[in-house]
């Protein structure tokens, strides 16, 4: 592969091209696994020889790969993960860019320069990855890293390096995003859940006040003595009471 590297403008360009693609859906209603997919799929037309693009997430206990663009270099994420070292561990522990040339990093990271010479990976940019949790009042910032690699060894410099930074400003953004709806629809999903559950817990209430004459205080009191003898949550308990009458009202019919 011929070693010129593009001019600055067309780098510029693609850049710019790939950021304002990530802004259609800022607003979107979009999974986060999917957001991050998007993310690395756009960042490989964002700069010139990206051969693969993979997104590293720190999570307990260990890193994970959340996203990438080819099965064959998950193995050059994988080494870093289980070795402990690599430049997207380094990229997003220390939150700074790390460019590599595979060729000379043998002794500082014999683990990943041997995975990414066999898949033929020559050059490598890992650029931090820091999202913001959805709700400012809340912790869960994710920090990560998105990793370009290439075939060739002349791939990337500083001003890819910067390029890549500016990039994923704009990726963190729709991230939140992704992130901010995905966390709307769990909480509706939760809250579904809960007046359901309190559905079920006051027809089960009426259910043994019926049967049994006794006080909604009292047919209650009976739910969770019955709850905590079994060790099952009351929602469960009174949904199989519900279950246990509409079988035996069948079996009479």
């Amino acid at each position: 592969m011929d070693d010129e590297r593009p001019d600055e403008l067309d780098r510029l360009i693609s850049t710019s091209e790939a950021v304002e693609s990530l802004t259609q859906f800022f607003a979107g209603e979009e999974p986060l696994d999917d957001a991050l997919g998007r993310v690395a799929r756009t960042a490989a037309g964002a700069i010139p020889d990206a051969d693969a693009v993979t997104i590293t997430v720190l999570a307990d206990p260990k890193a994970r790969t959340a996203a990438h663009t080819e099965d064959r270099v998950l193995r050059l994420d994988l080494v870093q993960y289980s070795s402990g070292r690599g430049p997207c561990l380094e990229a997003a522990e220390r939150r700074t860019p790390v460019r590599v040339v595979t060729e000379g990093e043998a002794q500082h990271w014999p683990e990943f320069v041997e995975a990414a010479r066999a898949e033929g990976v020559l050059a490598s940019l890992s650029v931090p990855l820091i999202v913001d949790p959805p709700d400012p009042q809340q912790d869960g910032e994710l920090v990560g890293s998105l990793n370009i690699y290439s075939r060739n060894a002349a791939a990337f410099d500083p001003f890819d390096e910067e390029l890549m930074r500016l990039y994923t400003v704009a990726a963190s953004l729709a991230i939140t995003s992704a992130r901010r709806w995905q966390q709307s629809r769990e909480t509706v999903v939760q809250l579904k859940q809960a007046l359901i559950s309190r559905t079920d817990i006051d027809q089960a209430k009426g259910a043994l006040r019926a049967i049994h004459g006794c006080t909604a205080d009292q047919a209650f009191a009976r739910l969770v003595e019955e709850s905590q003898r079994r060790n099952i949550k009351l929602h469960t308990l009174a949904r199989e009471l519900l279950d246990s009458f509409d079988d035996r009202a069948d079996t009479e019919n």
